[in-house]
């Protein structure tokens, strides 16, 4: 990957492909995921999505690719999703990259150097926003390959497809697509997860797990600028019985303090007794901008102290990892 990949001045795109017919739920998943490398994700519903990466690059300080194998590994280990990631300078490309990663998944990276080297070779009907129909009638005439369409006049081209669609196929034949990734507003919900090792009847070890869950979520909600409306809580037990309930906070928030007492709530509402517990799922639902929930002053000076404590934790995580700092309960239990 060139040097002048990493540049913010220059467009990185990367387009990530689902497999088909993922529940629309782990698609929200995956795309929680996206909007940890960049802020710029752009949904393509039902199994698609584009991120724009060229403020990201330098913030990680590796190239492409390896944000790609990033995002791989984390679905896989988190979501059990893989995925097939394409990047390259335009959406064409990457979209066009992304669809020659064999499944269940991989990463291809192309760098802007090599893109007409790159094209040159492959069929016409590989070139993303080319049709059945258009690449029947470029056949016909004897553009068999992408470079062959990249060497026609591209009046030519609009004289065979039409206007607009020829002039779209031989600018997409030489790399060239002018689209930004638009982003669209974050997920309306975040989830995370915990599942023991085995089951467990134990309530501290319960309840710490579920208080590891808090600080990831309040974590996530805090880097993406949200506070969560509500909570859910949902309980897996062995033979794969679930429970399930919500509970609304009293304001949106997305610290720590606040989901953990609504979530004590919801667990101790769950009056568990002998049940054997195999997972826990916390998930923030109709979350909204940080910015948009109006803060009360308290004269309360051990909120307002733990207020700022947070902040200076989570600067920490942001220097040394999420792991290095928390509750205390949460490390005693992975002692």
């Amino acid at each position: 990957m060139s040097a002048d990949q990493r540049r913010p001045s220059v467009s990185t795109v990367m387009h990530v492909r689902c497999p088909d017919r993922l529940p629309e739920e782990s698609y929200r998943q995956v795309l929680e995921q996206l909007s940890e490398l960049s802020p710029v994700v752009q949904a393509l519903p039902p199994t698609a999505a584009l991120v724009e990466l060229k403020g990201a690059l330098p913030y990680y300080g590796v190239d492409a690719s390896r944000l790609g194998e990033v995002l791989r590994i984390r679905t896989l280990s988190r979501l059990g999703v893989d995925v097939r990631i394409g990047i390259g300078p335009s959406i064409a490309v990457a979209a066009t990259a992304s669809a020659q990663v064999p499944q269940p998944g991989g990463v291809l990276a192309i760098a802007p150097d090599q893109v007409a080297q790159w094209l040159g070779p492959l069929p016409v009907d590989a070139l993303h926003g080319i049709g059945p129909r258009q690449a029947a009638m470029l056949r016909d005439y004897g553009i068999h390959c992408v470079g062959l369409l990249a060497a026609v006049p591209p009046a030519t081209v609009q004289r065979l497809l039409g206007g607009r669609a020829g002039r779209t196929a031989a600018e997409r034949a030489r790399g060239i697509d002018p689209r930004p990734v638009a982003p669209r507003a974050l997920p309306i919900t975040a989830s995370v997860r915990y599942r023991f090792d085995e089951h467990t009847l134990d309530g501290a070890a319960v309840r710490a797990a579920l208080l590891q869950l808090v600080v990831e979520l309040g974590t996530r909600l805090r880097n993406r600028g949200q506070a969560a409306r509500a909570l859910t809580l949902t309980l897996t037990f062995a033979g794969n019985s679930s429970w399930e309930k919500t509970r609304r906070l009293g304001a949106p928030s997305g610290h720590e303090d606040d989901l953990r007492a609504t979530a004590y709530q919801l667990i101790d509402a769950a009056a568990l007794q002998r049940g054997r517990l195999t997972g826990l799922a916390l998930k923030g639902e109709d979350l909204v901008d940080a910015e948009r929930v109006a803060r009360q002053l308290s004269l309360e000076d051990t909120r307002e102290d733990r207020l700022a404590a947070e902040d200076a934790i989570d600067r920490v995580r942001d220097k040394f990892g999420p792991q290095v700092i928390g509750p205390a309960a949460v490390f005693r239990r992975a002692s």
